[in-house]
């Protein structure tokens, strides 16, 4: 794929000495659970806004994020560390409890999207006429599974690196960019579809 330059500034890694000093906290807190707290207050902010991208909805966000942290806290005894940073398997959980939400109320999944973002994906699809694919690509991710649209939120509107996104859907690197590439020629696909629908 190209644009490796927008590729190489989406990276933010964690260190293996931060993966290993955060497993020391997640231990200590396996051992006693009031020390869960500092865990909590790093991840807090990044869940939250994990969870508020998908729903555009406060007051149901702090609802979801207060199970989010509630059920790791249930299963902190379940945790192991396998190489991840901790906070992968909290979106993990977060991710699971969007979905159940969307389904048990059987309401359309939000998408949050920014001139920004959407140029970012534009770019990656090797798409200049933005303005004339525009129109057409809230329908066509409306259109998408609900696994390929988490790619396009992680990639492009939250601009994570393909290592976290390995790491978010618990898949390899190298799978994540091979996932990344199919759904954007899918999503040219649906838009082109839609462009001839309308002409």
């Amino acid at each position: 794929m190209k644009n490796e330059g927008l590729m190489n500034s989406f990276r933010r890694t964690v260190s293996e000495e931060a993966m290993q000093d955060e497993w020391t906290e997640i231990q200590s807190a396996q051992a006693d659970p009031a020390l869960f707290r500092p865990l909590y207050d790093r991840y807090f902010e990044s869940i939250f806004q994990f969870i508020y991208n998908r729903t555009l909805d406060e007051s149901l966000c702090a609802d979801l994020c207060s199970q989010v942290f509630l059920k790791a806290m249930q299963r902190l005894n379940d945790y192991t560390y396998r190489g991840v940073p901790f906070s992968a398997w909290l979106f993990r959980i977060a991710s699971n409890e969007i979905a159940q939400y969307y389904r048990q109320n059987k309401k359309a999944r939000v998408v949050s999207v920014e001139d920004s973002n959407i140029s970012h994906l534009f770019e990656e699809m090797e798409e200049d006429s933005f303005e004339h694919f525009r129109p057409y690509l809230i329908p066509a991710l409306e259109e998408l599974r609900e696994g390929d649209l988490e790619i396009v939120e992680l990639r492009f509107f939250e601009q994570r690196p393909f290592r976290e996104i390995a790491d978010l859907l618990n898949i390899t690197e190298s799978n994540a960019k091979v996932r990344t590439y199919r759904v954007l020629e899918r999503l040219k696909k649906i838009m082109l579809q839609h462009m001839e629908n309308s002409g």
